[in-house]
Parts: structure tokens; sequence; C-alpha cells
């Protein structure tokens, strides 16, 4: 059965929660992509949400909390990492830290590791369905594991519509591309996934930020090396396409699509999966324009390589 799309008003928001508590799924829109939320206390539910997604349980999920006192109750958090969460939070910035030993988030969404993954959303539907149903729960993506991330309400009724109960309509995500994930674990933070929030922000308030992070043993989402894959084969860094293949540009330039005619970075972030999907379902290839690689470009090109990877 098709899952009803609703808009988030006070009576879908109960019911959401309502399924929610009942041990259901609810896709969600945040500022990022849409996520398919389940309760994180419930392992019977993540593991209905990793079924639903066909995601490898060894892959971590984040868990999304109503306010940064929330997330403090659940994980250790230094003072530079709090100074931190007061400066991004709400926002497209994500946590792994160590677990408190009363955390709530269960093992199943923790994959068996003793640090979870916290972040406070800024969209008003997701901070609404969160306060309604009142403890964390987890979201990823709402998409096939590894497929293009959804970044409105009719890619996550395409792909997932019969898995699951409900889908909260918020329109369009602003982002686009999912979080910026840092293990604050240590005296200094290490970037584990390119987002929105840039490197350079996260050093104006805490420095010494390093790259890390293992593609084959995930500390968090993100960090499989193939990943935010459409079916069709991508080429990057294209200055033109090859016949038989659909453009993706950026730019001046005459394409297919464009994701940013005037060469904003942040309107090219916002379109990528939405356009990426568009070119997915009537071509077999994609050739990508050059992405500038500083800034949010680092971000986005990032989704590019693990999106093109063929193993």
């Amino acid at each position: 059965m098709q899952a009803p799309v609703l808009t988030p008003d006070a009576a879908s928001i109960a019911r959401a929660a309502a399924i929610l508590k009942d041990g259901g799924l609810v896709a969600m829109p945040t500022e990022t992509v849409y996520g398919l939320a389940a309760d994180a206390a419930n392992a019977d539910a993540v593991a209905r949400l990793y079924a639903a997604k066909g995601r490898p349980a060894f892959n971590p999920l984040i868990a999304h909390c109503a306010s940064p006192d929330a997330a403090f109750s659940q994980g250790k958090f230094s003072d530079q990492a709090r100074k931190l969460a007061a400066a991004f939070w709400p926002g497209p910035l994500t946590f792994v830290v160590d677990a408190v030993d009363a955390t709530t988030v269960c093992a199943l969404a923790r994959a068996g590791l003793d640090t979870l993954a916290l972040r406070v959303p800024a969209h008003p539907a997701a901070r609404a369905l969160l306060e309604a149903f009142g403890g964390p729960l987890v979201a990823p993506s709402a998409n096939p594991s590894g497929r293009i991330s959804p970044t409105r309400a009719e890619h996550v009724a395409s792909d997932m519509g019969d898995r699951v109960d409900l889908i909260l309509d918020g329109g369009p995500c602003t982002e686009g591309i999912e979080s910026t994930v840092i293990d604050a674990r240590g005296p200094s933070p290490v970037l584990l996934r390119q987002g929105s929030v840039l490197p350079e922000d996260i050093e104006k308030v805490w420095p010494g930020l390093s790259s890390g992070g293992d593609g084959d043993k995930p500390t968090s989402p993100g960090q499989l090396l193939r990943h935010y894959a459409p079916k069709a084969k991508l080429r990057l860094d294209a200055g033109a396409p090859e016949p038989g293949e659909a453009f993706l540009g950026f730019g001046p330039v005459e394409a297919t699509l464009n994701l940013s005619p005037s060469g904003d970075l942040v309107e090219a972030a916002a379109n990528l999966f939405a356009m990426m999907r568009t070119l997915d379902r009537s071509h077999t290839r994609i050739a990508v324009a050059p992405i500038p690689p500083g800034g949010l470009g680092a971000a986005i090109n990032d989704r590019l390589a693990r999106a093109a990877r063929q193993d």
C-alpha cells in the first residue's frame, strides 16, 4: 500500500508521532535531505528501517534530537564540542561522540559501536515531529541504500512509498546534501563527511580540524565508498557530453540540465540530487561538468565521486 503524503500541520505531526511510537516508519523533511525516521530506542523499528532501505547493518545511523540539551543527554560532549554545537545547531552538522551509559539510542542504530552520531535539525517540520515524539529519531536518507538521496516528498513516494507508513511533505530541501559529520571525541575535531557546514567555518570555532574516516568500517553515515549512486554511469569533470550522454552542467554551458547556470555552489548543492534523479530516469550515461573544488564544491565533488564508483 502506498503511504499517504501529508502537509506537516498539527494533525499530521501528531499522526506521525503516534506511528513512530508504535514502531512505524515516517519520511520527514529536513533542511538537508528527506529522512526515514524511526524510534531510535526501538530495535525492532530500527531493524525494519534497515530492511526498508536495504542498508548494511554495520553502517551506523544519525540520531536526530529536538534540542542541544536532548543531544547532550545522549552523548559525551567536550566543552569545545558544545561550543561548536552552539554555533551550528539547529543545523546541518552531525557530531560523533561517545555514548553515555544511559543512552536511549539502541545498539542496532549505533551498529554495535560505543559511539553515536547526533544532530539537531533546523527544518521546522522535523523539529515539530521530534518535539511531538519526545525522544531521538534515527533518520537516514529516505531512499534505498546507496542510491540518490531524496530532496522532495515525491522522490520518497517514488522510491519507498510502499515501505513507509507516512510521508510528511515539507517542500524541497534547502541544503540539498547531507550534513557535515565530525568526530568530536578528541582534543581537535576530525572531518568524516563533507557537507554544507564548511571546514573553514568549523575551524573558526574549534581550530585544528583534520580529515579522517574509514570507508570499510564507518563510524558515521555517508562514509561508504560507493554511495548516492544512480543506475546510470557517471563521467565526471566532463567538458562536453559524448554521444549518448546526458550532460549535467555547471556555469554558463549548454546542458541537458544545469546545476547552476550562474555558477552558484549553494544553488548547485540544492539541485544536485533532484537533477541526478531526473537524468537517471531517461539516460544510461551522464557526463558531469567540472565543479570548483573550493567551499561547498568539496562536498558536491565528494557526493559525485562516491556516486561514480563502479565497485
